[in-house]
């Protein structure tokens, strides 16, 4: 479990880089710089030390990568920039959690137990308290639904990715095969690299065709300027989130049941409230905190239930 603790403290971390850089230059250029740094540093620890895009179970990890790191990450990128990395925190990480069990049962045929369900409305429960609109006067009602529905698919995408991922560990052990979680993280990053790739091209081929001042980057005056402004929070966000991160993230999954691993790493929302007011001088409403914390308690509560 000591990964999945060191994992939420990096994923907090990288919420508030994230949003930093998704306020300079745009979520979706933010999101294909970050992973495509980490897909670089993770290439040449798999390569030198690790096994590469060897294994049976690499498809899976692709996959895994497409779908949590590629759409989960491309959507969570939308929500930052509109609901802050708090709000973000709390929809993505609390959401996983229920999200993956349900995938399991149906996917998998992993029952869902009474107490389960329960904890799964006291969840969205919470989530529902925190996301009030008049406990945001900052936000349109636009932003404010833009953001919660990119948060809830970034939420489905990373649980279908944990699932995944742990579906691909299944069949390494079945054949008798290992991965070091790095090297797991690399394959896994892949597929995301690529999502995120086409992503960025299909935005930018947009923007090309409009008015420039409609560009996520137009408050950046140049090149230079928009990248000596933005490199830091992207190289920090890269490293805390997509290279140790996840690396911590899959060595969890590697040892520990997803309904398990999720709900640790949900705590994130809470951690990330007192990062997110030293840098960002983000005040947490009651209702926010409030809900938070009934959305986390309910989150935790399905480790024991499972």
């Amino acid at each position: 479990m000591f990964a999945a603790f060191l994992s939420t403290i990096l994923i907090s971390i990288s919420a508030i880089c994230g949003h930093r850089s998704a306020k300079l230059i745009g979520g979706t250029e933010a999101n294909f710089w970050r992973i495509t740094f980490a897909t670089f540093l993770l290439a040449i620890w798999a390569y030198t030390f690790g096994k590469g895009l060897e294994g049976s179970a690499f498809p899976i990890f692709l996959l895994s990568g497409i779908v949590g790191i590629g759409l989960g990450d491309i959507s969570y990128f939308q929500a930052l920039p509109r609901l802050g990395p708090r709000l973000s925190l709390l929809l993505v990480q609390c959401l996983t959690a229920p999200f993956g069990a349900l995938i399991e049962w149906l996917w998998l045929g992993t029952t869902l137990t009474a107490s389960q369900i329960i904890c799964g409305i006291v969840i969205l429960g919470g989530v529902a308290i925190a996301l009030q609109p008049n406990e945001h006067r900052q936000l349109t009602r636009r932003e404010l639904t833009l953001g919660a529905a990119a948060g809830i698919l970034a939420a489905i995408g990373g649980a279908g990715g944990a699932v995944l991922s742990r579906k691909a560990y299944a069949i390494m052990q079945a054949v008798g095969e290992s991965i070091h979680p790095i090297n797991a993280g690399f394959q896994r990053v892949l597929g995301g690299c690529l999502l995120a790739g086409i992503s960025l091209l299909i935005v930018k081929s947009r923007v090309m065709r409009a008015n420039p001042a409609l560009s996520p980057a137009s408050n950046v005056t140049s090149p230079r300027d928009k990248w000596r402004k933005v490199w830091f929070w992207i190289a920090l966000n890269s490293l805390a989130g997509q290279t140790l991160g996840v690396s911590c993230m899959q060595w969890a999954f590697e040892t520990t049941p997803t309904g398990i691993v999720l709900p640790i790493i949900a705590t994130a929302p809470i951690v990330v409230i007192p990062l997110a007011y030293l840098v960002e001088g983000e005040k947490p409403t009651f209702h926010s905190l409030v809900g938070g914390g009934i959305a986390v308690v309910g989150v935790i509560a399905l480790t024991f239930f499972k």
